[in-house]
């Protein structure tokens, strides 16, 4: 006997946040590469490849929001909620590269730092960082909604962060003359970059590596569990995520012979209510095999 409860779309992507984002960035990203060029800015070329990949993962944010929306079908059980990992994984690796790609160039560059016009790489600095904002402010809601939406706001988040960068080194070559300042301000922001995609990495690879939720003990719930009547043994326990909305949970639940058929339906909705209630993790989606312990005897006899 078990329990597989229904499933629906995810609820209220914001699609329509994340392509006002992805425009937004879209246009921000053309304009730096024309300053870059007409700056030589480490700096600047930096931001423009991090927008670029802040284009791209935006995109494939829009397109994993579109996907996780996919009704469930026979072949695709859960739907494509688990599109909302893959495009954050993608992301990450995206962000990766040009976070290595910034510190290795802005080491380089602090022996050789070329001129750059800083009157113009402040110009472009400041339009990046109003770009930035105004796209962070239309993320900023549904950020927590899920992986994916963390991902694109932390890329964007980070964008804001390498144009103030931008604009610092824009002030200190302008007041100082500190060419060096340019190829430090890329090396800060690869180190702002860097271990916030390792984060992102290693989240999204707990989820595809079927992981058990962050907060959710098992030994916890199997303890909870054998303290429900006429549970005698709980095995073949198993919690992971499709997606980071939804964990599931999966046992094998030995019990008394001889109960009936309402005190059986009795408590696989004290099974559910058990993981559904009582722990930090909510488990809206269990599944329960219950099996008489003459039975459970005999398949330990033969196993």
């Amino acid at each position: 006997m078990g329990a597989d409860h229904s499933h629906g779309t995810v609820q209220g992507a914001p699609r329509r946040r994340l392509l006002i984002a992805f425009a937004i960035t879209g246009s921000v990203f053309v304009i730096e590469v024309v300053g870059s060029v007409i700056t030589g800015s480490l700096a600047l070329l930096i931001d423009a490849a991090h927008m670029l990949t802040d284009v791209i993962g935006l995109g494939l944010a829009v397109t994993a929001a579109h996907l996780m929306n996919r009704a469930p079908t026979d072949r695709h059980t859960w739907g494509l909620r688990r599109a909302e990992v893959l495009g954050a994984l993608t992301q990450a690796a995206l962000l990766l590269g040009v976070g290595l790609f910034a510190l290795v160039e802005g080491i380089r560059r602090l022996f050789e730092p070329p001129e750059i016009s800083s009157g113009a790489l402040l110009f472009f600095g400041v339009v990046g960082l109003v770009a930035n904002i105004a796209s962070l402010l239309v993320l900023l809601s549904g950020r927590k909604k899920n992986l994916n939406m963390r991902a694109a706001f932390l890329e964007v988040l980070n964008d804001a962060l390498g144009s103030v960068g931008v604009i610092a080194s824009a002030i200190a070559i302008t007041a100082f003359g500190w060419y060096q300042a340019d190829a430090v301000a890329g090396i800060l922001i690869a180190l702002l970059i860097i271990p916030r995609t390792l984060i992102l990495l290693r989240t999204a690879g707990s989820v595809l590596l079927e992981s058990t939720p962050p907060g959710l003990n098992l030994q916890d719930v199997r303890r909870h569990l054998l303290e429900l009547p006429h549970v005698i043994a709980v095995h073949d326990l198993h919690a992971s995520q499709v997606s980071t909305d939804l964990p599931t949970l999966t046992a094998h639940v030995v019990v008394d012979d001889g109960l009936n058929g309402e005190e059986s339906a009795q408590l696989l909705r004290s099974l559910q209510v058990c993981v559904s209630d009582h722990f930090p993790v909510i488990i809206e989606h269990s599944t329960f095999q219950i099996e008489p312990q003459s039975h459970f005897g005999e398949h330990r006899t033969h196993a």
